[in-house]
């Protein structure tokens, strides 16, 4: 038997290990898949550009022509609507399908299933924010209307068709990193990637921080620190814009309600500094005598990008322009009449409501002078490697209760037993708002095409050739009354109730001012002669300001124009702000020259003379804007660290930006504010400001060594487009690179354009543009980051747009034909 025993052990052993080596454990992936010469990541491989070749596609109608340019960017030719988004979603599916798909599980709560447990928290606050409660309820109202209908099942055919012809050893290596596989695609799919960016754009709230604070400090600290649009110049509609409506009656304001101290956090809100620019000029601005337009919006910079280059040709259309992957239609873009881009408006759209149940089983809630019935929606979650987690979600007339019971949950998500009220709940058609955009040649079709859109709201800028130029704040918007959802509302009280909508043809716009130019970087949508309510905190003027100030001198403007004004770095805050800080350091030592107790020492000295000499522009060696940003940044923590941090025992956030300038600038010398409370002594305005650059210089000092040139910009921000799922190795880290989050180019450390575009309109209508990343989503194409460097240095690509499918163009370097299989 002893004989026997060698051979049996070496058998064990290679079957344990043949087993091991194709099974996924934990987070380990199967390495034998992965590394087979046969089906792993080596398949992956792809040439430059594929070869001209015919493709026979089940469910075509009729050929469909596509052609590539160097970028990799199909240009689509065919011969009916079916036809044109089939293709778009094949083509779409070929270069970014695992990303597609990815991020409809992410929308969905379903990242448990691809890598189990650790997901599961995650995957229950997507259902129960009701991420996929809202794309059912535009699902339904898209599939009732025929155009949009045709358009999402005719693009879901097209993705099907493409994941129909790969086996495993093709697919995107992500799904062999993570050992799973693509399902077939829905039209619901691409409802949830709407609803995504809906929670991106619209899902922030302080809501919870305004009323904790109201309830500490009173209303009359709320009124002074907290005031309805701190920084209400340069509106996007400005101010006297004569309106064309008479406004319908506003609800009254009911009385005050005290809502009760909540505890807890959100600690993964979608980031403060996702935001956007748009700008066009008026012929008379411009040296072509016809508008140009500018668009760059500000998102998550991740690899694969989120944007995908297309342009669609069929009959009645030819649109070229970027959309989401997995969203059909263009969403930023131009044809050859118009052009039009998007911001975030940031509006007032999600509300808590503070409930009372009657009783511990929570299956009745009062409202309204009765008691009205708790709707249970349970909720299926496969995890992989372990059983389904069933999940209960509540739902009220307002909407979920996000959390029901105080528990340990993903992101702190506050208030518990709080109804969600959220515009990206209700049914809304955005496809056929888009669909209708990428065939707009006028303003009344722009402002046709707006009126199905729902969520999130977003500044729709356009302009044509017939030199119209506008700018309109879009979206559902609620009709409420001032204030209404500033703080928690009274969930039993039928007056806190939405009462109805604005009117869409009543949401600001203006057209065609007699300035010459229309703006938007997330500044409030309208002056205070606007009759309605849309919130009362947006984005630091900054950026508005910036462009504004720009845009009126420019004149005989030219892309070239708009491309300088995308790029500029300059900082509107340290341009107010440093000045004065440097005057508050040098008036720091005391009449007799007695030692000062924060007295600035010899490196302090040395960052001052820096500072002093810098032109407040956040280029990518300055050292001065490193010193700044840490500087003031730590200035405004030590300001209100005491009164609204952590310590307060309550969730609570700071005052404005603009409502802390003007503190510092006009109220600093009598402002009870500025002693920090946590300390016996008395602070002063130059303490804070001198312990503050101390700070700064220690920090960067520590990081970098002595002042020097280690201390730029570009090393202190460290731009980084990491990987979607951040899979190491297949992002670009610290991106040498200008801009800051306040300046016009808010490239940040994760943040930044996304895809800058300029259009000239003309009677060849001519556009320019790029984006950080590349039009594949496979880490071994030459097309996965080769734009990066032309956009890391403010460059913009030509963009290639074709009146026919045979025009020559030296930048074509590829055509496929797409075709039913022959009978």
């Amino acid at each position: 038997m002893l004989r026997f025993l060698p051979g049996t052990l070496v058998l064990l052993v290679t079957l344990t290990l043949t087993w091991a080596l194709n099974t996924k454990l934990g987070d380990v992936p199967p390495v034998a898949s992965l590394l087979s010469p046969y089906r792993g990541i080596w398949r992956n491989a792809e040439p430059e550009q594929a070869p001209q070749q015919t493709l026979q596609l089940p469910g075509l109608q009729q050929p469909v022509r596509v052609r590539f340019d160097d970028r990799r960017v199909p240009h689509i030719f065919a011969q009916n609507e079916h036809d044109l988004y089939y293709a778009q979603g094949y083509l779409t599916a070929r270069d970014r399908l695992w990303q597609m798909e990815f991020m409809t599980r992410v929308a969905a709560g379903r990242i448990s299933e691809v890598v189990g447990p650790k997901a599961l928290e995650y995957d229950r606050f997507q259902r129960r924010m009701g991420l996929p409660y809202g794309a059912e309820n535009s699902l339904r109202v898209m599939l009732r209307n025929d155009t949009t209908r045709l358009v999402l099942e005719a693009y879901s055919q097209g993705v099907n068709a493409y994941i129909s012809r790969l086996s495993p050893a093709e697919y995107p290596f992500e799904y062999k990193l993570l050992d799973y596989a693509p399902e077939p695609w829905q039209p619901l799919k691409s409802a949830l990637l709407l609803k995504l960016m809906a929670w991106d754009l619209s899902g922030r709230s302080d809501d919870v921080r305004l009323s904790n604070i109201l309830r500490k400090y009173g209303p009359a600290v709320v009124r002074d620190l907290f005031p309805d649009y701190p920084n209400r110049t340069d509106a996007i509609v400005p101010p006297g814009t004569a309106p064309d409506f008479r406004p319908v009656p506003v609800p009254p304001t009911p009385p005050a309600f005290a809502a009760a101290l909540a505890g807890g956090s959100w600690q993964r809100q979608p980031d403060p500094e996702l935001g956007s620019n748009n700008f066009a000029v008026a012929g008379s601005r411009s040296a072509s005598g016809l508008p140009l337009l500018a668009n760059d919006p500000h998102l998550q910079l991740n690899l694969p990008s989120i944007w995908y280059q297309a342009q669609l040709h069929a009959p009645g259309v030819n649109v070229y322009g970027v959309t989401i992957p997995g969203a059909p239609t263009i969403i930023i873009g131009f044809n050859e009449d118009a052009a039009w881009g998007v911001t975030n408006v940031g509006g007032d759209v999600l509300d808590w409501y503070q409930l009372r149940f009657r009783d511990a089983s929570q299956r009745e809630y009062w409202h309204a002078g009765r008691w009205k019935p708790v709707r249970r929606v349970v909720e299926r979650i496969p995890v992989r490697g372990q059983p389904d987690r069933l999940d209960t979600v509540l739902y009220t007339h307002h909407g979920p209760i996000v959390y029901d019971r105080n528990e340990t949950v993903f992101n702190k998500q506050t208030p518990i037993r709080h109804a969600l009220r959220w515009t990206a709940h209700d049914g809304g058609n955005e496809v056929l708002a888009f669909y209708r955009l990428n065939r707009t040649h006028s303003y009344p079709e722009y402002r046709q095409a707006l009126r199905t859109y729902a969520s999130p709201a977003q500044n729709f800028i356009f302009a044509d050739r017939r030199n119209d130029i506008t700018i309109q704040p879009n979206g559902r918007f609620p009709l409420k009354w001032p204030d209404q959802g500033k703080f928690i509302l009274d969930g039993t009280d039928a007056r806190h109730d939405w009462q109805g909508w604005i009117p869409m043809d009543q949401n600001p716009h203006v057209r065609n001012p007699a300035r010459g130019f229309v703006s938007s970087a997330n500044q409030p949508s309208a002056g205070l002669d606007y009759p309605y309510y849309l919130g009362w905190d947006y984005a630091p003027s900054d950026r508005g300001h910036r462009i504004n100030e720009r845009l009126a001198g420019m004149q005989r403007a030219t892309p070239d124009s708009l491309r300088q004004l995308q790029n500029d770095n300059l900082g509107v805050n340290a341009r107010l702000m440093l000045p004065w800080m440097l005057r508050v350091l040098a008036g720091s030592l005391p009449p007799d020259s007695a030692p000062h107790p924060t007295a600035p020492g010899a490196p302090e000295q040395a960052a001052q003379r820096v500072l002093a000499a810098w032109n407040y522009r956040y280029e990518a060696p300055a050292v001065a804007a490193s010193i700044f940003e840490l500087w003031y940044t730590d200035l405004v923590k030590r300001l209100w660290e005491d009164d609204f941090g952590p310590a307060t025992g309550a969730e609570m956030r700071y005052p404005s930006r603009a409502r802390t300038n003007q503190l510092l600038l006009q109220e600093a010398a009598t402002s009870a504010w500025i002693d920090d409370r946590t300390t016996p002594r008395r602070e002063t305005v130059h303490d804070l400001v001198a312990a503050s650059l101390h700070f700064a210089v220690d920090s960067l000092t520590r990081k970098f060594g002595p002042l020097g040139p280690k201390w730029a910009w570009a090393n202190q921000k460290s731009t980084d487009i990491n990987h979607l799922a951040n899979l190491a190795g297949f992002g670009r880290q610290d991106i040498d690179c200008g801009g800051s989050p306040g300046s016009v180019n808010a490239t940040g450390p994760r943040n930044g354009p996304s895809w800058r575009m300029v259009v000239a309109l003309g009677p060849q209508v001519k556009a320019y543009g790029i984006f950080p990343g590349g039009q594949s989503g496979n880490p071994a194409s030459a097309y996965y980051d080769d734009m990066i460097d032309t956009w890391r240095v403010g460059q913009l690509d030509e963009l290639v747009f074709l009146r026919a499918a045979d025009e020559n163009h030296p930048r074509l370097q590829v055509a496929w034909r797409l075709e039913a299989p022959h009978q």
